[in-house]
């Protein structure tokens, strides 16, 4: 179900009402219906929410990042406004999963992806659990050409290569995408040594995913890795990014359905999301896993919000290039 964003969760500090450069977000961020998006001949972006984590729940995971949008939304709300003139923000609302049907809500958060694409917008996705990255797929897929060659770069301490055969779910997504769609491709960096079946390892090699283990991501190995991901960035025509905030120790986000204790830190996942989103192959990048009931004192929530600041400073920038 499509719904409007609630104002409330655009509030935050004042320090002027006329002085642009001391605005914040949520003094510039306009909330706009889905079917009021007009072509953008500027560089812009939009937001959409997906409420939903009916996917953790089939996963036997621990549920609560639907709450995960609306809470991303209060996280960035008193960020300063350090955008040019020409850029703009917008959001357009959420689409919420009821009774159960996760497949439906993919479905229609991929015609919200769909139609910013296709209005020339960049788009951020704040999920939800990890199941959003399949409706974000879906819209992508839909606003390209049929032949365009899709690279999707996963920040993520697991594969989710499961098998879908009784059903889809949290972990499933990307072997959904690979058995279904010729013409995409998956890299993963972070994987957990620990955090995955030898059935998954093997799943991944059978379908020629590449990744990169979590500690093999070193300083030493840091010019490797950024090459690695700009020669796959370079053989696509679109490239689209998801993180799994699960993919961090658990140090520095609690509040996550799988904390990892193997994780990585923060600035690792930011060069990475550096890299992607000034990419002009990348229009889009979605954000998982962000569960606020499981979180402590906010950390996981204030982390994720600056991590999608960066894409969107990120996206903005390179829009046109």
């Amino acid at each position: 179900m499509y719904t409007m964003t609630d104002q409330k969760q655009w509030k935050g500090r004042i320090d002027s009402t006329t002085n642009k450069s001391s605005f914040r977000l949520h003094q510039q961020v306009k909330r706009v219906a889905i079917n009021d998006v007009s072509a953008s001949d500027k560089k812009s972006a939009a937001l959409v929410g997906f409420i939903c984590d009916e996917g953790v729940r089939r996963n036997q995971g621990r549920v609560g990042a639907a709450n995960g949008p609306n809470a991303l939304r209060e996280g960035l709300a008193s960020l300063p406004w350090t955008f040019e003139n020409d850029q703009q923000i917008i959001d357009v609302g959420n689409i919420v999963c009821l009774n159960h049907a996760l497949e439906e809500a993919q479905r229609e958060l991929g015609e919200v992806v769909a139609a910013v694409l296709q209005k020339n917008l960049s788009c951020v996705v704040l999920g939800g659990g990890h199941e959003t990255l399949y409706g974000h797929y879906l819209g992508v897929r839909s606003a390209l050409p049929k032949e365009a060659k899709i690279g999707i770069i996963n920040i993520d301490a697991h594969f989710d290569l499961r098998p879908y055969d009784e059903q889809s779910s949290s972990g499933t997504m990307f072997r959904q995408i690979l058995e279904q769609d010729p013409h995409a491709d998956y890299f993963v960096v972070g994987i957990q040594r620990y955090g995955n079946t030898r059935e998954l390892f093997e799943k991944a090699d059978a379908l020629n995913v590449k990744y990169v283990y979590e500690d093999q991501m070193t300083v030493a190995y840091q010019q490797q890795l950024t090459d690695a991901l700009q020669h796959f960035m370079d053989q696509h025509d679109y490239i689209l990014l998801t993180l799994c905030m699960d993919v961090l120790n658990a140090a520095f986000a609690p509040g996550v359905s799988a904390p990892s204790p193997f994780g990585l830190d923060p600035s690792t996942v930011r060069s990475i999301l550096q890299q992607v989103t000034s990419h002009p192959h990348t229009h889009s990048f979605d954000i998982c896993e962000v569960n606020p009931l499981l979180d402590e004192n906010g950390r996981t929530v204030k982390l994720g919000a600056y991590f999608v600041y960066e894409a969107l400073n990120n996206l903005l920038r390179g829009q046109g290039s």
